[in-house]
């Protein structure tokens, strides 16, 4: 399935930039996902395979009536390729690809405590210059981690946090 949401979100891509519509496919894909998340029977209705193309395609046609055409065609393509089940993986995908097309790396910090803007400005700004791409932040606050943070950017993770590395410690103290 990753290859075809790979496919899927380099047509749309290379169709949203040849547009010049970028920004506003993007924004309207996320807001397509973000109705599909909250509302469960929309979900349910678009990863169903018993219910017939022409109803999910009549459904996206009426949500999508004020959206950019581009989004509207391909939520409509979606659906009649059988694809409409896989909206959320392919616009990951999308997001990912287009953050790399703008040189932009997007991270979810988490820290034990919450930072001063200083602080979390500060660490970003290093990520940045070892990343060599401008950084797009989400930052969280969780407690359990007692100490220092995690750090997610795409598949990679750092874990330099006090519950991390205790939970490391034990594994190695099991294995032995």
């Amino acid at each position: 399935m990753a290859a075809a949401s790979r496919i899927y979100a380099t047509a749309l891509l290379e169709a949203a930039q040849e547009s010049g519509r970028l920004p506003a496919v993007r924004e309207e894909l996320a807001d397509l996902v973000a109705a599909v998340d909250e509302v469960p029977e929309l979900a349910a209705l678009l990863e169903n395979p018993e219910v017939d193309p022409q109803t999910k395609g009549a459904v996206v046609r009426d949500l999508l009536a004020d959206a950019d055409e581009l989004v509207r065609n391909y939520a409509l393509l979606l659906v009649e390729k059988g694809r409409a089940g896989q909206l959320r993986e392919i616009a990951r995908e999308f997001d990912q690809m287009v953050a790399r097309a703008e040189g932009r790396l997007d991270v979810d910090l988490t820290t034990a405590v919450e930072l001063a803007d200083d602080e979390a400005a500060a660490i970003l700004r290093q990520i940045e210059q070892a990343a060599g791409r401008k950084i797009e932040a989400t930052r969280r606050v969780d407690p359990d981690l007692i100490g220092g943070f995690i750090l997610q950017a795409g598949t990679l993770r750092v874990d330099a946090s006090v519950r991390g590395r205790l939970d490391r410690l034990r594994h190695e103290l099991v294995r032995r």
